[in-house]
This record gives C-alpha cells, sequence and structure tokens, in this order.
C-alpha cells in the first residue's frame, strides 16, 4: 500500500475531487496537497475576483497570492475533516508541469493522484497539460481522476 500520496491541487472540482479520492483510496497514506502558482497562468491563482492584477513579484502580488493559497488550503482542510484526516499542504510558484514531478521525486512520493483538467481550459479532449506531463514523467505510478 502507498505511504506518501501528493496530490496537485488548485482549487478546480477535478483537484478537490482527486483530493477525496486519495482521502478514500489511501486511507492511512500520509497525503500532502500541492498548490503550484503558474507565473504565465493567472488561472492558477484561485478565487481572484479583482479586474485589478497587482504586478507578478511586487509585495502586492505576492499579498494576493497567499491570500488565495491561504483559501485553497483551508478548503483543503475542510475536505479532509470530512474523512477525520489530517493533510499536509506545500505551495510553490513556478512551472507545475516541472515542480509537480520534482516534488514527487525529490519528496519520495509513492504515487500521485491527480484531476484531469485544472482551472485552465482544456487543450486536449481527455487531460489537460500539467495532468498529461505528470503521467508522461513521474517516476511513481499516477491516478488521473475525472
Amino acid at each position: 500500500m502507498s505511504s506518501r500520496i501528493l496530490v496537485p491541487v488548485d482549487g478546480s472540482p477535478l483537484s478537490m475531487r482527486a483530493l477525496r479520492h486519495a482521502l478514500r483510496t489511501f486511507p492511512d497514506a500520509e497525503i500532502t496537497a500541492y498548490h503550484v502558482v503558474d507565473l504565465f497562468e493567472p488561472d492558477t491563482v484561485p478565487d481572484v475576483e479583482s479586474s485589478y492584477e497587482p504586478m507578478i513579484g511586487s509585495p502586492e502580488w505576492y499579498s494576493v497570492v497567499d491570500d488565495a493559497t491561504d483559501r485553497l488550503f483551508a478548503e483543503v482542510d475542510e475536505i479532509a475533516a470530512d474523512y477525520d484526516r489530517s493533510v499536509a499542504t506545500e505551495s510553490d510558484i513556478g512551472d507545475p508541469k516541472r515542480l509537480v514531478v520534482e516534488y514527487a521525486t525529490e519528496e519520495d512520493v509513492d504515487h500521485v493522484v491527480v484531476g484531469s483538467h485544472g482551472r485552465i481550459a482544456p487543450q486536449r479532449s481527455i487531460y489537460g497539460s500539467v495532468t498529461e506531463a505528470v503521467v508522461r514523467r513521474a517516476p511513481v505510478p499516477v491516478t488521473v481522476v475525472r
């Protein structure tokens, strides 16, 4: 049985479904919800409802990103509580395609559970580009949740 599970989350319904799947399927595993803010895809900052977009890298931008990530991880904690579990949370800024695979490799993850699409409109009929990259490059088994 897998003991360290990585679940990339972006606030999309499918990433939250992937988290629920991981919590149900791996009841004894250590689960980490991992959120990557993509500098080149503003949609990776969940629930930003303002038309004001602070300059990337400015203190205001980091504040918006931190607030959005805190809200996302609060939702993750609520979902975990529904299963009487706790989930570790990690976040990063960069290219999600690279960083999710890098995290799975460097942190000795046993399994990745990922939603088939995230917030960004899918460019492929079945998988989003991040999911496709994780499936192709991850050094561990990957479960794709649709």
